[in-house]
């Protein structure tokens, strides 16, 4: 397994950047179901963590993760910095997460 360093930060620690490889990131689109809905719908009335949901969400943002981070190994990066993290609608019922940061070799 390869390690690479991934950080928020613009740098990494007790590294120099010596190269900016570029732009890598990571997407993933999910979509509700109904079964989801239903009972996002009772938590919608008494109030409460809709667990389907956070479980949904983490997932999504790990798969986009790990895509970023394989596009970055790809390119034989060191480390991604400035990574985020971003989501949008794509229709109705189906989101986008996207992770994105700089791939860069470091030494």
């Amino acid at each position: 397994m390869t390690n690479i360093i991934v950080t928020t930060g613009n740098e990494v620690p007790g590294k120099k950047i010596v190269k900016v490889l570029g732009v890598v990131k990571g997407s993933t689109v999910r979509a509700r179901n109904i079964g989801r809905d239903i009972g996002a719908g009772f938590k919608n009335i008494i109030g409460g963590e809709i667990k389907t949901y956070t479980d949904m969400t983490k997932n999504s943002r790990d798969e986009a993760y790990n895509r970023m981070v394989n596009e970055a190994l790809n390119l034989k990066a060191d480390a991604i910095i400035g990574v985020r993290f971003t989501t949008s609608m794509v229709m109705a019922g189906a989101s986008e997460m996207l992770a994105y940061g700089t791939a860069v070799k470091s030494c």
